[in-house]
């Protein structure tokens, strides 16, 4: 009696590995460092590759949308955090409010000019724009050395930030 024995199968990003693992969409063989669990199964790192892709549906115009509307945007909020930073005492309640609603305000706007089109460095450029477009005012602020006007601002900064890149990213830390 002869048996079949199956022909040896090897990975196909490291030809030197064998295995019989393979990936649930392609079918190429993979070894365990290049396959990714999923619900599913496992797929190679292509197929993730290529499926993440698919959710990458900016279009080039939206980077610069996006940036001129969240730094105009972002620097009508700091003026306005630097207002409320001459009410002194009071003002700590109102900028502890005030910069998650600046943040929702910018990130929705920048959603409806981009069409909810979306990409990570979509995200990344509305951030980098949220920060600059406050930078003139927080420089004025430093340059007259207004105490409050600087924290103020610094805390409207590390506040709308991740807000923003979270509501334009679709991260949910609660569900």
């Amino acid at each position: 009696m002869t048996e079949n024995i199956p022909a040896a199968t090897y990975c196909y990003a490291h030809p030197t590995r064998e295995t019989s693992l393979r990936c649930k969409r392609c079918e190429k063989p993979m070894c365990a460092s290049c396959a990714r669990r999923t619900p599913t199964g496992y797929v190679c790192k292509d197929c993730v590759k290529a499926h993440q892709k698919s959710f990458d549906t900016a279009e080039w115009y939206d980077y610069a949308l996006g940036f001129i509307t969240a730094g105009i945007l972002s620097g009508v909020a700091a003026f306005l955090v630097t207002l409320i930073g001459g009410i002194g005492f009071f003002g700590w309640f109102l900028i502890a409010a005030g910069a998650p609603v600046a943040g929702t305000a910018i990130a929705e706007s920048v959603r409806f000019v981009t069409q909810r089109r979306r990409s990570r460095p979509l995200f990344i450029t509305v951030a980098v724009g949220v920060v600059l477009g406050a930078l003139p005012v927080a420089l004025i602020q430093i340059l007259t050395l207004n105490i409050f006007g600087i924290v103020f601002q610094a805390i409207y900064l590390v506040i709308a930030v991740p807000l923003i890149y979270s509501r334009l990213s679709g991260i949910q830390l609660f569900k």
